[in-house]
């Protein structure tokens, strides 16, 4: 295994992330009763999954290459459009998640900043109908 220059953690934007999600993750954990509903951005697309930790499962994934979610992002205008997909990426995650029991999570923001596409995709779960 290598060893990574510690001066070159603060230098990476990625590695900055890796690092902060490997904290968070330290704290949060899901389990049968309320697993982790996790969020990965990339710098087009977004994903969500609600993750049992316990049994190591994907209970429900989406993604914004989803065709319904396809059809809604064409609808949509520029101004914002990433953020209204994020939106209504959470929501459909949310009611899926709730057709199969599960109403609480813990959100998991991946060590990205809760702001922009991050909190839109956690209000969007939350008008949907998930407790976290």
């Amino acid at each position: 295994m290598t060893r990574i220059n510690p001066s070159k953690l603060r230098k990476s934007r990625r590695l900055q992330r890796w690092r902060r999600h490997v904290r968070i993750r330290r704290k949060v954990r899901g389990t049968a009763d309320r697993p982790r509903l996790v969020v990965f951005r990339s710098l087009r697309n977004l994903e969500g999954q609600v993750v049992d930790d316990d049994s190591h499962r994907t209970l429900v994934g989406l993604s914004t290459l989803a065709p319904e979610l396809r059809e809604g992002a064409a609808a949509a205008d520029d101004g914002g459009r990433k953020v209204a997909v994020a939106r209504a990426l959470g929501s459909l995650l949310a009611a899926r998640a709730r057709e199969q029991g599960i109403e609480a999570v813990v959100f998991d923001r991946g060590g990205y900043r809760y702001h922009g596409r991050v909190r839109a995709f956690a209000e969007g779960a939350r008008a949907g109908g998930l407790v976290f």
